[in-house]
């Protein structure tokens, strides 16, 4: 007897049996060919999906420090100068 399922869809339109499986052949899709012979982007694509959270979180540290850095563009150079280590005079050779 026929039975209804559920199936997903990657980008490219081939099916899969799990949302997880079809993002992951997108996210493979978007990596490209990556080494000589048989891709590593499904494996890449495999620890990228694993790791997600980790990922997320430093792109939002890497969106923070940037819009800091944006508060220090010229004209508003922070003094930095309480930061910067002397380093000892070299006698010249």
């Amino acid at each position: 007897m026929a039975r209804t399922g559920t199936g997903y869809f990657d980008r490219r339109g081939n099916y899969h049996k799990s949302a997880r499986d079809a993002t992951l052949s997108d996210l493979a899709a978007l990596l490209g060919q990556i080494g000589d012979g048989e891709s590593l982007a499904p494996g890449i694509a495999q620890t990228i999906f694993e790791r997600r959270s980790e990922i997320e979180r430093l792109y939002a540290e890497h969106d923070v420090m940037l819009s800091q850095s944006e508060t220090d563009l010229p004209g508003n150079v922070a003094n930095i100068s309480g930061k910067v280590a002397q380093l000892p005079n070299r006698p010249s050779t």
